[in-house]
């Protein structure tokens, strides 16, 4: 906890743009802290990739100081190549925050869109437009930190017994 409340680190993990988004809670009341993406170029080694998403989440958590991290599950993929590259991706994410000995919660995708939206099929726009509405934010934010501060709501909605409590990884 800051002085202010409860600080959640939402990550939706990409090799190409990983989304960060930090969300404070205190009460009712939610803020956004910081968010942005994580972008890395087509020309770069995978390997490079990799590391710029573990350097990134670290920088972010040395900024904002949350206290847990929300990351999206793991879902059904038919790609195999796709699958495994996000999983390495994920397990990056997932191995940054360790290091940094922040627990982990993870999410399905239908469980975010339910808590924002109240509907588990909702499609990313409406979750957008509940990520800015719940903010606060008056522009748009871009689709992977907007999934990445969705993802924060999602655990500080389950943590105040909203969305239904949750174990860390």
């Amino acid at each position: 906890m800051t002085a202010a409340g409860t600080r959640v680190l939402g990550i939706d993990t990409s090799l190409r743009c990983t989304g960060l988004g930090v969300v404070e809670a205190h009460g009712s009341m939610l803020k956004a802290v910081d968010f942005g993406c994580l972008k890395t170029k087509p020309t770069w080694l995978h390997s490079m990739c990799l590391k710029h998403i573990a350097d990134g989440i670290r920088t972010m958590v040395a900024s904002t100081s949350p206290q847990c991290v929300s990351i999206e599950g793991a879902f059904f993929c038919k790609n195999i190549k796709t699958a495994m590259v996000l999983g390495e991706a994920r397990g990056v994410a997932i191995a940054a925050c360790a290091e940094l000995g922040l627990p982990v919660y993870e999410y399905a995708p239908r469980r975010v869109k339910q808590a924002l939206t109240g509907v588990g099929g909702a499609e990313k726009h409406q979750v957008m437009k509940m990520v800015m509405r719940l903010l606060g934010l008056d522009e748009e934010v871009q689709q992977d930190a907007s999934d990445a501060l969705a993802l924060a709501i999602c655990h500080l909605q389950s943590a105040r017994g909203l969305a239904g409590q949750q174990e860390p990884i």
